[in-house]
């Protein structure tokens, strides 16, 4: 053995090292091989608080396991509160700014009506019949005479319908119902036009039907004033829209008529500084300060002296009485490039009584877009805007109805403007416009036509808050001396002196204005500042640790695709079965052989020492002293004995 271990020691050619494993070189785009690879490079190095005690504990696992689900629970709170920051930042809160300021006010306009509806030349004859027939109404239902008509001109309940359609009737209001009752039809209560009942068991009304007759509905009113009112009322539209030239008579616009004195700022007024238009309902009226007005009011000082003043006429010249029950003036302030209405914003003066109104500037500014429901200017409102004045809920209210109004009824009302290519109702032309009307206005009512949901608030709203005082005017020691002035001045003869005056005065009660504003209460800035607050609390880390859970996602999903995408090459993409099985073969270390190819024991020290290397590396050499197809036992100790005198240094 020794021998042997000499010759094969003898002198002669060394064998080549076995080449030493190259340190890989550094690609442009790397990822991790395994998900615990990832996690672990991550907790060694990320700089969020509290992960690497993941790794620093992994020996202890109830340690891991504690700042595992600590940490988990952080993250999953962290989170929950970034949901809660981001619902608050979408729902698009606001917060409201209240401003206090002082300068110089733009005086507003101030619109003020006589209550008086004059006769129009053009309808004075139609009017007339009107009254006649009301009267005779009056006395058939009340038994009430006003005049001496109804006596010369005698005619009964039959020729009044003939002659005017949609007569005023008294309906007896039905008993509780029963099962008898029930079945009867509506149509068979009226059975005259004069029942001897209680006066409490029947109501005043008139009946309304559709364009063939088929559907009618009466209408009615508890109380006999309002019902005469309506009918009257109603006759009288349909009049108005005969009349060509709505423009007042000659002489019915004079300011002298209905006001005796205007000052403002204690200095008198002129024509430049009033508008005139005549109201179907309320009378001529005049508007101060408006739109029109060749130089706007300011007012520089507070106070009655320094606001406007009017001496009105406010006695009853009983133009159309059974149309105006009410004496005095109404008065409305609003601004320059808003219409007067009237109906909504108005409010009566008393005769004999001075009234000062002290007013208060307020302004609100609305956020559109997320923040509200508002338009700027109304262009975005799927509604025509029929007045020459700017956009307001009221004005687009208004337009809405008359929308529907030609829409359903063929006609438009006469109370709002008129669309092109329309013309105001009449039952002469549009016998059934009253039952589309009612029908209508109840849908309004109850908000069936939309017109509420379509009209949304303007962004930008100018007010005036009201606030009146009275005292009665003038006083009974200078009632005598004031009424000479006014008689000789203004030409003023009425036998209850003071039922035919009244004064007025508004003005503002400081110039301190409110604007509220709204502002949004959660901004981006705002937003960002919350999330690292949360972020800090929670982690402890800044906007870079955020980036490097991006990054942890990222090289997750990558890991995941690639595992996805070599299982499915594996599975579906491999190559035949025999280049996979040579190559399989190629890659199988020595010590994987099965033992029917080599039948004999392997000596433990045929291993050589060392690091591990590939299994082409650890094969033995080919024993050439040897022509077997397997090596003994004794020949593969020989043989790794002199390879390892052969690797010694």
């Amino acid at each position: 053995m020794k021998g042997e271990q000499r010759e094969e020691q003898g002198p002669g050619p060394e064998p080549a090292a076995p080449p030493q494993p190259t340190e890989e070189e550094e690609a442009l785009i790397e990822f991790h091989r395994s998900y615990r690879e990832l996690f672990q490079f991550f907790c060694n190095n990320t700089t969020i608080h509290g992960a690497i005690r993941l790794v620093c504990s992994q020996h202890n696992r109830m340690k891991t396991a504690f700042w595992a689900v600590l940490w988990l629970c952080a993250f999953c709170m962290m989170y929950w509160q970034f949901g809660q920051l981001f619902g608050e930042y979408f729902s698009y809160p606001v917060s409201l700014n209240i401003n206090l300021n002082s300068d110089k006010l733009v005086f507003p306009a101030v619109t003020i009506c006589n209550l008086n509806p004059y006769r129009d030349t053009q309808i004075k004859g139609e009017l007339e019949e009107l009254d006649r027939i009301t009267e005779q109404t009056l006395y058939d239902l009340y038994k009430y005479n006003s005049s001496s008509t109804v006596g010369a001109h005698p005619r009964g309940r039959r020729d009044l319908g003939e002659t005017w359609p949609h007569p005023l009737q008294r309906l007896a209001v039905p008993a509780p119902p029963s099962r008898a009752r029930q079945a009867r039809s509506a149509k068979s209560i009226v059975q005259d036009n004069n029942p001897q009942v209680d006066r409490k068991d029947w109501k005043i009304g008139f009946q309304l039907c559709n364009q063939n007759k088929s559907d009618c509905f009466y209408q009615t009113y508890s109380s006999g004033v309002d019902a005469v009112r309506e009918w009257y009322r109603f006759h009288y539209i349909n009049i108005l829209a005969r009349l060509r030239d709505t423009s007042p008579a000659p002489g019915e616009d004079m300011l002298d008529n209905f006001i005796f004195a205007c000052r403002f700022n204690q200095a008198s007024c002129s024509q430049a500084n009033y508008s005139h238009f005549h109201h179907p309902m309320y009378g001529n009226c005049y508007t101060f300060n408006g739109k029109n007005s060749s130089n706007l009011w300011m007012s520089s000082m507070p106070g009655i002296k320094n606001g406007l003043s009017l001496t009105l006429r406010t006695e009853q010249n009983d133009f159309i009485p059974l149309l105006s029950t009410v004496t005095g003036a109404r008065v409305m302030v609003h601004g320059q490039d808003e219409p007067a209405f009237m109906d909504d914003g108005g409010f009566n003066l008393r005769p004999g009584v001075e009234t000062s109104i002290s007013m208060r500037k307020e302004a609100l500014d609305r956020l559109g877009g997320n923040y509200g429901d508002c338009t700027k200017n109304g262009s975005d409102v799927p509604v025509e805007n029929l007045y020459l004045s700017k956009y307001t809920q009221q004005v687009c209210i208004r337009s809405c109805f008359q929308e529907h109004m030609i829409k359903q009824c063929g006609c438009a009302y006469i109370f709002y403007p008129l669309p092109k290519n329309a013309e105001f109702c009449d039952y002469r032309k549009h016998n059934s416009w009253g039952y589309c009307y009612y029908k209508l206005q109840d849908a309004f009512s109850s908000d069936r036509l939309g017109c509420f949901t379509k009209c949304r608030k303007p962004c930008s709203v100018t007010g005036y808050q009201l606030s009146a005082g009275y005292s009665r005017w003038p006083s009974v020691t200078s009632q005598d001396w004031v009424f000479r002035m006014l008689s000789q001045q203004n030409n003023y003869t009425i036998n209850n002196k003071r039922n035919g005056v009244a004064k007025l005065n508004i003005f503002f009660k400081e110039l301190k204005y409110k604007t509220n504003s709204e502002s949004p209460s959660v901004t981006m800035v705002t937003l960002l500042s919350n999330l690292g607050s949360q972020w800090s609390l929670w982690f402890g880390s800044s906007v870079l640790s955020v980036v490097e859970m991006a990054e942890l996602v990222f090289d997750l999903l990558v890991i995941t695709v690639l595992m996805l995408l070599r299982r499915l090459r594996s599975r579906y993409w491999s190559p035949g079965r025999g280049g996979r099985g040579a190559r399989e073969v190629a890659s199988t270390p020595a010590s994987s052989v099965p033992s029917h190819f080599c039948p004999h024991a392997t000596s433990p020290s045929s291993s050589p020492p060392g690091p591990a290397t590939s299994p082409a590396l650890t094969a033995p050499p080919p024993a050439y002293a040897s022509l077997d197809p397997c090596p003994s036992p004794s020949s593969l100790v020989r043989t790794s004995a002199s390879v390892c005198t052969l690797g010694e240094p």
